[in-house]
């Protein structure tokens, strides 16, 4: 499933409630491998781009996000979401080296508790060019598929 409704649209702050329902629409149709929250990263320097060549061309660098709740948002599944991005970024180093950045890890959910296998995906930041992202993603689709296997 490919959702591409903007949750954050007249309020960010309600971005995570809106998703939610998203994801819950969704749920009811089928059951998720793997979820993934794609974003930009919303960097504060409007002229950080982070980059990285593969195959001689300026790719948009990824960082995953994985958010592990706290007292009164529990995130039970944490530590295998943080597993699933750590085989990921394992992954991509050896087959694109450079693709990734750092795994964040913050006291949120981001409604990561849904599901055993999810995570936020960070392409790019504020300054990176669409050409940058789109490029990266078929490098992360490869990574992924063979994380899954």
């Amino acid at each position: 499933v490919f959702d591409t409704t903007p949750h954050d649209y007249t309020s960010y702050d309600n971005a995570y409630k809106n998703s939610m329902k998203t994801i819950n629409k969704n749920l009811e149709k089928t059951r998720f491998g793997v979820m993934i929250d794609v974003h930009r990263d919303a960097y504060a320097d409007l002229n950080y781009a982070p980059t990285t060549k593969i195959n001689g061309k300026s790719t948009a660098q990824l960082m995953l996000v994985i958010g592990v709740g706290y007292e009164s948002l529990e995130n039970k599944y944490w530590k295998e979401n943080l597993s699933l991005a750590l085989q990921i970024v394992k992954k991509g180093e050896e087959m694109y080296p450079g693709l990734f950045r750092h795994i964040l890890v913050r006291d949120s959910r981001y409604n990561q508790h849904i599901a055993d296998a999810s995570c936020i995906i960070e392409v790019g930041a504020t300054a990176n060019t669409l050409e940058q992202a789109i490029g990266s993603m078929k490098y992360l689709a490869e990574v992924i598929s063979e994380v899954m296997k």
